[in-house]
């Protein structure tokens, strides 16, 4: 019998990981699980992914992308905006966005993003998030404030999603202006 060509079979592997995830959590994780959600063969999870490990790189990796993705199209880092005022605003609307979105989706990302602590494997690619979008704040503030805003939006994310609170936007605004009005002393 001649092997079938499925150019998206990877994709759609990646994709019932997360879905596995965001159903059962990462105890429910499995070659076995994959294949049933994508419909594929248990051999073609374990051709594209080695271990689970690789699959869960690949799904952190495409959570990352999604969220980097809205960040490059976000006004924050349009030529000529409004200065850190505009920054800080546009950076509360981005995660206003994100929170008035799925809830689901962005629990999977943060057990995804906090699966690094337990699997080192997953660590590069958390960092790259971090990392990225650094680079990108970087357009519009010096790389100490970047970092800064990163780490104090994650702090917000965490907060929301571990007290099962709602995001309160006028404070975050006050806190991103903050951190943008105080720049790099170095």
């Amino acid at each position: 019998m001649a092997r079938r060509y499925d150019p998206g079979r990877r994709a759609r592997i990646i994709d019932a990981a997360l879905r596995v995830i965001a159903a059962d959590g990462m105890a429910g994780l499995s070659h076995r699980t994959v294949a049933a959600e994508a419909d594929v063969p248990l051999g073609s999870t374990t051709y594209h992914f080695g271990s689970l490990d690789e699959l869960l790189v690949a799904a952190l990796r495409r959570c990352n992308e999604n969220f980097v993705q809205e960040l490059r199209g976000s006004e924050a880092l349009a030529e000529g905006a409004a200065g850190s005022a505009g920054l800080a605003e546009e950076l509360t609307r981005l995660l206003g966005r994100w929170f008035a979105g799925d809830r689901g989706a962005i629990e999977l990302e943060y057990e995804l993003y906090l699966a690094a602590l337990r699997r080192p494997a997953l660590r590069p690619v958390a960092a790259e998030w971090t990392e990225e979008a650094v680079e990108l704040l970087s357009r519009r503030a010096d790389p100490d404030t970047a970092r800064a805003l990163v780490a104090l939006m994650e702090g917000v994310c965490l907060q929301v999603l571990l007290t099962g609170g709602t995001f309160d936007a006028p404070y975050t605004r006050e806190m991103l202006t903050r951190i943008v009005g105080c720049g790099s002393s170095r």
